[in-house]
């Protein structure tokens, strides 16, 4: 696997960070997750699950090793720093300056291993008039600039349903703490890593922003409408699905008005170009529309893909997690929890031909690799046991 060999120290929790660290863990890489004793990652407890776990948790925490670690006391830090002595990533998604304050400032983990990359996930990085502020995804969302965009022409500011800024900040880190392994192949030496829930959704924004760095014109909300193309969006068939339609460029354009036999229109001067239809959406959407309202939707999307203009079907999570596509690319596997029974997760949205990504253990029980990682590490049983006497690990 491509980042085999590669040992992580996981401090996150919840879902940006160890989003991030089930990307490297998927990819190869040796995560150990190091957990407080007692209860752990609060997502142990949240969420829907079975036979006492949590599927939420098992799903982001897959292919990874649990350590139990009370980073509180004196010995626990101490522990952590023998730990980061051969690790080549260190991963955490505190806000700002509190890994210091714990005593692993940068000089501190310089010191320690040199070779360390430390990868940082906050709500809005480590510089600037937010640092102290805590982060959610709801908020980073409104303050990114996404759900201003979002939502119908009319009505409120809308989220995306998904954490998207947890997700992205996530991504983010992942793509930059595998940058920093390359770079450290040329100069031997780690380096600091960040990712932001803000600056990844404000990321995000592509055309958006574009249109507006250009224009210095905020772009209105268009619900299912693109802000830059016509037509484009969701028209109801005759059995009451809609359609999503979307003809990104002149050329598609032509297939769709061919197809939906109304070539006629192509030459009038409302539509004759995309500035011209989207000054005019309203009037060729209630052309396309009544044409689709003719026949169901499943003859549509089959007859308008054959004819080269991408289309597809409004699904629910029940259609999706059934779809043949979905199920030809292995997008939902089920993992064997011994214990627990399978659970169900979305599966590798990378495929990689020479070395695929596989579930090498399930997501572990709080602390099971305790004393195995701590053995790999170089303590001994008196020490492991006198660790687990003070409470240090459960």
């Amino acid at each position: 696997m491509p980042l085999s060999g590669i040992k992580v120290v996981d401090l996150t929790r919840v879902l940006s960070g160890p989003f991030c660290t089930m990307l490297l863990a998927d990819m190869g890489a040796d995560v150990i997750k190091i957990e407080p004793p007692g209860r752990g990652d609060p997502t142990r407890e949240q969420g829907a699950g079975r036979n006492g776990l949590s599927w939420y948790f098992a799903a982001f925490n897959r292919n990874k090793r649990s350590v139990t670690l009370d980073l509180r006391q004196e010995a626990g830090k101490a522990a952590l720093a023998r730990l980061l002595e051969d690790t080549d990533i260190l991963a955490e998604n505190f806000r700002p300056g509190v890994l210091a304050t714990m005593g692993f400032d940068t000089d501190r983990l310089k010191a320690i291993n040199p070779r360390l990359i430390v990868c940082s996930v906050s709500g809005f990085g480590s510089s600037g008039p937010y640092v102290e502020r805590p982060a959610f995804d709801f908020v980073t969302q409104a303050m990114s600039g996404f759900m201003a965009t979002s939502g119908a022409e009319e009505g409120p500011p809308m989220r995306a349903g998904p954490p998207i800024s947890d997700l992205v900040a996530g991504l983010y880190a992942a793509f930059g703490t595998v940058s920093a392994l390359h770079a450290r192949t040329s100069t031997g030496v780690g380096q600091q890593v960040e990712s932001s829930l803000l600056n990844g959704l404000t990321s995000m924004l592509a055309f958006l922003s574009a249109e507006y760095f250009a224009t210095g014109q905020k772009p209105k909300r268009q619900g299912n409408n693109h802000p830059v193309l016509a037509p484009y969006g969701l028209f109801r068939s005759a059995d009451g699905d809609d359609v999503a339609i979307a003809p990104s460029t002149p050329d598609i354009y032509q297939k769709l008005m061919r197809a939906l036999d109304l070539a006629d229109k192509m030459d009038d001067l409302r539509f004759v170009d995309n500035a011209a239809r989207l000054e005019n959406r309203t009037e060729l959407h209630n052309i396309i529309g009544e044409r689709i309202t003719k026949k169901p939707a499943a003859y549509w999307i089959d007859y308008l893909n054959r004819s080269g203009v991408p289309c597809g079907p409004v699904l629910g999570l029940a259609e999706v997690f059934s779809d043949p596509q979905i199920l030809a690319q292995e997008m939902v596997i089920d993992i064997q929890h011994p214990g627990r029974g399978d659970v169900r997760m979305t599966g590798f949205p990378v495929k990689l031909s020479g070395t695929p990504c596989s579930i090498r253990h399930p997501a572990p029980e709080l602390g099971a690799h305790t004393d195995e990682v701590l053995r790999e590490t170089g303590f001994n049983d008196d020490e492991i046991s006198a660790l687990r006497v003070a409470a240090t690990i459960s």
